[in-house]
């Protein structure tokens, strides 16, 4: 069963990315973003792509140039998410095949990137909209809209976002900080995942 969840590995390293993976997509996540701002975050997507390509969803965070959208999907990755709406990355990713999910604060950024193409709306930073804020926007959006709550989203709160409209989440140091072993990110995954799983009921 696949989780409305995105994974943000925010400074994997390559010689990781396989072991990381396999053990997201164990835990039942299998939505994965490598910023790139991350080390070497072509390599990692690269070999995410290769590996679990058909098994999961790969790509890029932080993306904020067309010329980024090309670089990702040379090495196989199919998710564009951006902290920021910008017209020509939805539209090129979604002319390249790939899902856009551009980082949007306000209801006029909202429109406007559904109005480019975008696949779903990354609520960011969550945190300063909060549940309440998504309340307020959800109402005046299409009702098949996806919104993907990141930053002040995780399993502490899930319930009280999916309440206020939240189709899914982007979840980063909660679930995985440069550094911490396999073992800890799987362990985190599955208590992630249970929760989400508790909170929809």
């Amino acid at each position: 069963m696949s989780r409305p969840i995105i994974a943000i590995l925010r400074g994997l390293k390559p010689q990781e990315a396989k072991a990381v993976g396999r053990a997201l997509i164990d835990a039942g996540i299998d939505r994965i973003e490598v910023p790139l701002n991350s080390p070497d975050p072509l390599d990692s997507i690269g070999i995410l792509a290769e590996v679990f390509g058909s098994q999961a969803l790969i790509g890029a965070g932080t993306v904020l140039t067309v010329d980024q959208v090309d670089t990702v999907s040379a090495v196989g990755g199919k998710l564009v998410v951006s902290p920021n709406y910008d017209a020509g990355v939805i539209q090129h990713s979604v002319a390249l095949g790939m899902q856009s999910w551009p980082g949007v604060y306000t209801p006029t950024e909202a429109f406007a990137a559904l109005k480019a193409g975008a696949t779903g709306l990354k609520l960011f930073p969550g945190v300063m909209a909060g549940p309440t804020g998504l309340a307020a926007l959800r109402p005046v959006l299409p009702t098949d809209t996806l919104v993907f709550a990141v930053g002040g989203a995780g399993p502490e709160n899930f319930g009280q976002w999916i309440k206020a409209g939240a189709n899914g989440f982007g979840i980063g140091s909660a679930l995985y900080k440069p550094g911490m072993d396999v073992a800890e990110i799987a362990d985190r995954a599955r208590q992630i995942v249970t929760a989400y799983d508790e909170a929809v009921g």
